[in-house]
């Protein structure tokens, strides 16, 4: 096993913690709520995820080295001496065995999800951004209480089947994806949507318009950049865009962040 992988996994998962603060979605009241964790590559039977039993429990200042190294029973591995995994770590370690392509999963409570899912509103499509998550009514774990045992986990991952997304009924939301960045936006983009469902049912009422699904059809149908003709003669073959500007922003602000104490260490 590389210890060296496992400081820079750690690097990732602190960082990606430090991102939900500065996002807003684990900020005042719900300063330590919330935990991203990180499949390691070259050891894929365990993962790493922010712990519990801090000195400073807020996920603003969590550092590399707090970082807890968990096996895929939610067993705890490494981590600093007086720390634990955080509570709900059978929902990670459920969701990693039942999905051997997740390597991110991200857990937070946002202000639109509970709200959506305490008054048992469907998330509609709103707006472009995240609109293929919301396309189709998103499967939601029916508890408010905290996942905390191995019955539970499963159930959680039984219902994100092949998904990107579960809510949890007055509780937040749980999204995957391939990296810290696509778990970490897909909750972005999904409380995005939660809120602009707000604002509509507030305006509106129950029968507001939403877009429709030929709409979003056009977006995955669309044509490639890289063949459209005032594109092509500029852009090289093979060209794709890199479209991770809003990660890339705050994953800079929150490691260059005076006011985030103590400052980040990378690996060297």
């Amino acid at each position: 096993m590389s210890h060296r992988q496992w400081d820079e996994v750690k690097y990732e998962v602190a960082v990606a913690n430090r991102v939900l603060a500065e996002t807003g979605l684990a900020t005042g009241f719900r300063a330590s709520l919330g935990h991203v964790s990180m499949r390691i590559p070259s050891d894929p039977d365990k993962f790493v995820v922010k712990g519990r039993g801090y000195a400073v429990d807020s996920l603003h200042s969590v550092r590399p080295e707090d970082m807890i190294v968990v096996d895929l029973n939610g067993e705890f591995v490494d981590g600093p001496v007086g720390s634990s995994q955080c509570f709900e770590v059978k929902m990670h370690s459920s969701i990693f065995q039942a999905r051997p392509d997740v390597k991110s999963v991200t857990h937070v409570h946002p202000h639109f999800i509970v709200l959506a899912t305490t008054l048992r509103q469907r998330l509609r499509p709103m707006n472009q951004e995240g609109v293929a998550l919301v396309k189709d009514e998103l499967p939601v774990w029916p508890h408010i209480k905290t996942v905390q045992n191995d019955v539970e986990g499963k159930e959680v991952a039984a219902l994100l089947g092949d998904g990107k997304a579960v809510l949890l009924r007055g509780h937040g939301a749980t999204t995957v994806g391939n990296s810290p960045e696509e778990s970490v936006m897909t909750m972005l983009n999904l409380e995005e949507q939660a809120k602009m469902n707000y604002y509509a049912l507030s305006a509106m009422g129950q029968d507001h318009p939403y877009i429709e699904d030929e709409l979003i059809a056009e977006m995955t149908e669309r044509t490639a950049i890289i063949d459209l003709p005032h594109f092509a003669k500029v852009l090289p073959a093979g060209w794709r865009p890199r479209v991770g500007g809003v990660w890339q922003y705050y994953t800079r602000v929150v490691q260059n962040d005076p006011s985030a104490a103590p400052e980040m260490n990378r690996p060297s």
